[in-house]
């Protein structure tokens, strides 16, 4: 008698589904974004002497992935000429109501705390750095 093997191309890993996918890692802002929260959101803005640009974001949005970087790099090379900082929209839900948050990532421009203009979307740096000009 002959027994045959059945061969499989795909080798398949003999370990739980569970520990293919682990949980991803939070994603953390440089030293030079600010976390915003409910507590400390007005705080920030008012007390701020140059504009704030705030992005309103969430963990499983890939596009706010995307813009990280890009506001990271802004926030260091710009430093003491504006505040960049983080809401996420999960955690401060009061706030992403109060701004109208309806898709993320969404940037908000603050001068002498109040919000001037705003984007929905991944921005290239020149975009974000002209919509910081415009201000004034």
């Amino acid at each position: 008698m002959i027994v045959r093997k059945k061969l499989s191309l795909i080798q398949r890993p003999k370990v739980p589904a569970w520990t293919l996918n682990p949980t991803p890692l939070p994603i953390m802002a440089s030293e030079a974004v600010i976390t915003l929260t409910e507590a400390n959101f007005e705080s920030e803005i008012a007390s701020s002497n140059v504009p704030v640009i705030v992005d309103f974001w969430a963990p499983w949005c890939g596009p706010c992935k995307m813009l990280g970087p890009i506001l990271d790099e802004m926030a260091k090379e710009q430093e003491g000429k504006v505040k960049i900082g983080k809401v996420n929209v999960d955690e401060a839900p009061n706030l992403s109501a109060k701004f109208g948050v309806r898709s993320i990532p969404m940037l908000v421009f603050f001068k002498d705390g109040a919000a001037k203009d705003s984007v929905v979307g991944v921005q290239s740096k020149d975009a974000l750095t002209k919509r910081l000009a415009a201000l004034g």
